[in-house]
């Protein structure tokens, strides 16, 4: 039995290091490429020059690369230990004793919490683990140098860190700092190689994302008048177990346009209309493990704030209000997808339509919002976070292997590259959501659930569920086209395939039995289910 100070101060511990961990290794990252970055000038030695009675002369110091040593590149496997490690013992803690918060409030874990914690931590895992064979390759093929593969390692360590934050903080306005902080560090790794489409890609994010996190900041302001004019203290009025058990006091009038604001700013961030045009030429430019982070879990990031602010919403305003909201743009987000995904030519643009696809479905699920509906979106973020995570870092290897995104150009590559192409495949079988994997469970839910509230909900599960089909179609063809048949003879790599297995596994795992996980998932839709 632990000492309540001892208690508090574990807690403390649990919900800072996902923070801090992450910044620590950028520091260290940052601090020896900051100790190697001017080259040494070493001097040379003296030389007599020809003829007779020449004089000893030294010639200006010669500048020479001194060989730079930073950290392992396995070193970054620290931070998506550290986040499993601190989301389960989250996990136990909140689902026998509740949620816990530090810091006045500041830091707080439910279960949506540790859930989210657990899913940024595998998929960081998988993508960290599989970004030394994809730098090795950019290196080899000329598109980056030792140096860019120290600033994406620092980036994306900084990029953890505010995604930790966005999950673990109870303060509404600190969650839009986090969100805001993951623009800022995403941009830069976005524009990586320094090519023209990359760079027009990044400023292209950069300006749209910023768009939709000012409507996201004009809201948190609403919300924050509402809070005010509601009588709750100024330092409580962002926080956010004080204005759900407060909610029914917030003015309706502002609180209708506060969230509404909300949800098409974060909704920005989480690959929704009608700011998403950022998506696809983000996801096809940024290297392959930050598009799996992107994709895997920025967006869940950014719609785990959505599922906050509806709690709020619906006690405040009833159920309706984010319901029909919900439904209009995730209809109208996975009709674009659907449409998009069958014209499409390149395959990680495909990938990033899908994410569009799976982010709509959950927006359905939260619409819906019974507690069948919200635990099969919860499952859908972790199940759709492990798969897209697979199939982006496969792309990666398949487009060093090819040299080309082109789906036209891309053949034969079960025949050519077994290990990477069944990878890709079952990746997309996965989202395509084929048993054993989680995505069969966690839409079949959805469709449970739609079909059970019945009325306009209903009908609207069945609208897209035909949209889905049309996505599983296009997805279909695509990849049969790139893995299927004779294809020309590519170079064989030598990268690890473990941390690609590994997604796979713990999504079919997923599909079977949550098992531990079980208790965990019905306490967080419990935690975002409000009514």
């Amino acid at each position: 039995m632990l000492h309540p100070s001892q208690g508090a101060t574990a807690s403390a511990l649990l919900l800072t290091l996902p923070v801090t961990v992450p910044l620590a290794v950028a520091g260290v990252y940052a601090l020896t490429g900051l100790r190697v970055r001017t080259p040494a000038k070493v001097p040379a030695a003296p030389r007599q020059m020809p003829g007779e009675g020449a004089l000893l002369v030294t010639e200006a110091p010669e500048v020479r690369d001194v060989p730079q040593r930073y950290p392992s590149a396995w070193a970054v496997l620290v931070s998506p230990a550290v986040i499993l490690v601190c989301g389960s013992l989250l996990a136990r803690a909140v689902v026998d004793d509740g949620p816990l918060s530090v810091y006045a409030g500041l830091l707080r874990a439910d279960a949506l919490t540790a859930w989210m914690l657990l899913v940024v931590g595998t998929v960081a895992l998988i993508a960290c683990a599989s970004a030394p064979a994809y730098l090795a390759g950019e290196r080899t093929a000329g598109r980056a140098s030792a140096r860019a593969a120290w600033r994406y390692h620092v980036l994306v360590q900084a990029f953890l860190a505010a995604m930790c934050l966005a999950v673990v903080t109870a303060n509404l306005g600190v969650l839009w700092v986090a969100v805001e902080a993951t623009t800022i560090v995403t941009a830069f790794l976005v524009g990586h190689r320094h090519t023209r489409t990359s760079v027009e890609a990044a400023w292209k994010y950069v300006v749209i994302c910023s768009a939709g996190i000012a409507l996201a900041f004009l809201g948190t302001v609403l919300i924050y008048y509402a809070a005010r004019q509601a009588g709750i203290a100024e330092a409580w009025a962002l926080d956010w177990p004080t204005l759900v058990a407060r909610a029914d006091r917030l003015d309706p009038a502002v609180t209708r346009l506060g969230i509404t604001l909300i949800v098409l700013g974060f909704g920005a961030k989480a690959g929704l209309i009608p700011l998403h045009a950022w998506l696809p030429d983000a996801h096809s430019q940024a290297p392959a493990p930050v598009s799996a982070l992107m994709s895997g879990v920025l967006l869940s990031v950014a719609f785990a704030a959505i599922l906050r602010y509806r709690v709020i919403a619906d006690a405040a305003l009833g159920p309706d209000f984010t319901r029909v909201l919900l439904t209009g743009i995730a209809l109208l987000t996975l009709a674009l997808a659907a449409g998009l995904l069958l014209a499409q030519r390149d395959y990680k643009r495909m990938l990033a339509y899908s994410s569009m696809e799976h982010m709509s479905l959950i927006a359905l699920a939260t619409a819906i919002g019974s507690p069948l509906a919200l635990s099969a979106a919860l499952l859908h973020i972790a199940g759709h976070g492990l798969a897209k995570s697979v199939a982006f870092c496969a792309s990666g290897r398949i487009l060093h292997l090819t040299g080309t995104a082109r789906i036209g150009r891309v053949r034969g590559l079960l025949s050519q590259v077994p290990a990477v192409a069944g990878a890709f495949g079952l990746a997309i079988v996965a989202l395509m959501a084929f048993p054993p994997f989680s995505l069969f469970a966690s839409e079949l839910g959805i469709a449970r659930a739609g079909f059970a509230a019945g009325g306009g909900l209903a009908w609207a599960t069945a609208a897209a569920l035909l949209l889905v089909l049309v996505a599983f179609a296009a997805l279909a063809a695509r990849t049969a086209r790139m893995l299927l048949g004779p294809g020309t003879p590519v170079e064989r790599g030598s990268a690890a395939d473990w941390p690609l297995s590994l997604g796979l596994a713990a999504c079919a795992a997923l599909g079977i039995a949550t098992g531990p996980l079980t208790d965990l998932l019905h306490a967080a839709a419990q935690a975002i289910g409000g009514h």
